[in-house]
């Protein structure tokens, strides 16, 4: 969680005038990735090196765990560690985006700390 929060810190600093918004929003993409990844270590649950948020939470509902609709749409996320960082990516990335990616890394965030810090079922 402590590298889930660091990117997570770095996508809500206040952004520079020459920094990209596919950079900040690849660190919010990134938050929700490594606090998903850590739920999956605390659940003892073995995954793959992937960027794709969707296999980390398929996995995740694979080993019993609920994921809210809200956490689902966090997939949308996964283009930022990918296609958004190569030449070619169909659109250019707006503030408009970056605030939406930054919402859904805050709440993958949040529920991940809630599911970490539950007392087991």
């Amino acid at each position: 969680m402590t590298h889930a929060r660091s990117n997570l810190a770095r996508a809500r600093a206040p952004k520079p005038e020459e920094v990209l918004w596919e950079d900040v929003c690849f660190d919010a993409e990134q938050a929700a990735e490594k606090a998903i990844k850590a739920l999956l270590l605390h659940k003892g649950i073995e995954f793959p090196k992937t960027h794709s948020i969707a296999e980390l939470l398929a996995l995740l509902g694979r080993g019993g765990v609920a994921i809210p609709d809200d956490i689902k749409k966090a997939d949308d996320l996964t283009d930022y560690a990918t296609a958004a960082r190569y030449p070619g990516f169909p659109r250019g990335i707006s503030e408009t985006d970056f605030k939406e990616a930054l919402k859904l890394a805050e709440g993958v965030v949040a529920w991940v700390e809630r599911q970490v810090s539950a007392p087991p079922a």
